[in-house]
């Protein structure tokens, strides 16, 4: 299949009305998942997931599942054996959809100083709402548009977003204002580390896609990656997140075509491949003058990757996890 084929053009799935019922499961249990819930006049709703309130791994684990739209599975496991507790895991039989489609950081909202009452407001858009508005190429590429009258966007923010942004993702989506819901996960809360860390399929699609290998024959995927524990420093819990993908993450592919291609695919993954690959990412952050673009793209990628072709029924390896440098970014040692 061609890799620029728009292979979702014909998807059955409605991924905005898949997640409503999580959505509603989200508000009924607000209070066991230490979330609050927020109607604005508009009738839009907020759902607070770490801003004024604790929050919980539970509540990431279950946004985690909202942002792939219906089409995944993200639960915790505990692995003590594994040098690190508690880890994500994270399946899909849709993935191109739910990671690419629903699931990936696409969407860039941003407000002036001025539209948002004197501090600039930027976040990027994840999860089903995105395919509603469709407002970034990679929609075309995937030849895919939802239709609902419900839609839900997870922001990674740490303030609620002004109104001149939420009447943007209203106009863009084509929703009545009570049909809207905005989920905020600032990274320093559990909710938000949890749901970044189920991303971790999701930044092995986005590699897969940008070394140009066929989406349509990628047939379904899971994953893992250790769940660290957030830090209340915004750049260290954004570190902690990424590390937690580039260290730790192990993906497994099962996709269809030529052993060749499958095999290209398995070498090229993982984040071992990058010049600048074996140091905390907010290190890297820092050293990079705090511009993600100057960053190796090669190191957007999970640590250690699988790829099975079921044409064939050939697997291929690459890349390991390094659980000592986490253990030494994560782990408090007495003196």
């Amino acid at each position: 299949m061609s890799e620029h084929a728009p292979v979702l053009a014909d998807s059955p799935f409605s991924i905005n009305t898949l997640a409503a019922a999580q959505v509603d499961d989200l508000l009924a249990r607000a209070d066991a998942f230490g979330i609050a819930i927020e109607r604005l006049d508009s009738g839009v709703i907020l759902i607070d997931g770490g801003i004024d309130v604790r929050g919980s791994t539970a509540a990431g684990v279950a946004i985690g599942a909202i942002c792939m739209g219906g089409l995944g599975e993200v639960r915790l496991s505990v692995r003590p054996e594994a040098d690190w507790p508690t880890w994500i895991e994270v399946a899909s039989a849709q993935p191109v959809l739910a990671c690419l489609g629903s699931q990936y950081a696409g969407w860039s909202l941003s407000a002036s100083k001025e539209e948002a009452g004197g501090r600039k407001f930027f976040s990027l858009g994840s999860g089903p709402a995105r395919a509603l508005a469709c407002r970034e190429d990679l929609f075309a590429k995937l030849g895919y548009r939802d239709s609902a009258d419900r839609g839900v966007l997870v922001l990674e923010v740490d303030r609620r977003p002004p109104q001149v942004v939420i009447d943007k993702i209203l106009r863009d989506c084509g929703l009545a204002p009570e049909a809207l819901t905005l989920i905020l996960t600032p990274t320093t809360s559990l909710a938000g580390s949890t749901q970044v860390v189920a991303r971790v399929l999701e930044v092995a699609m986005h590699k897969a896609h940008e070394l140009g290998f066929a989406l349509g024959d990628i047939v379904e995927g899971s994953a893992c990656a250790p769940l660290p524990a957030p830090s209340p420093d915004g750049g260290i819990a954004m570190g902690r997140t990424n590390d937690a993908i580039l260290y730790g993450g192990r993906v497994q592919l099962a996709v269809s075509g030529s052993d060749e291609a499958a095999q290209r695919l398995a070498k090229a993954l993982p984040s071992s491949n990058s010049r600048d690959y074996g140091r905390s990412f907010a290190d890297i952050f820092r050293d990079y003058e705090y511009d993600f673009y100057k960053i190796d793209p090669a190191l957007f990628a999970p640590a250690e990757v699988w790829v099975s072709n079921l044409d064939s029924g050939r697997s291929w390896h690459a890349g390991a996890i390094d659980m000592a440098l986490l253990r030494s970014l994560w782990l408090e040692v007495d003196a």
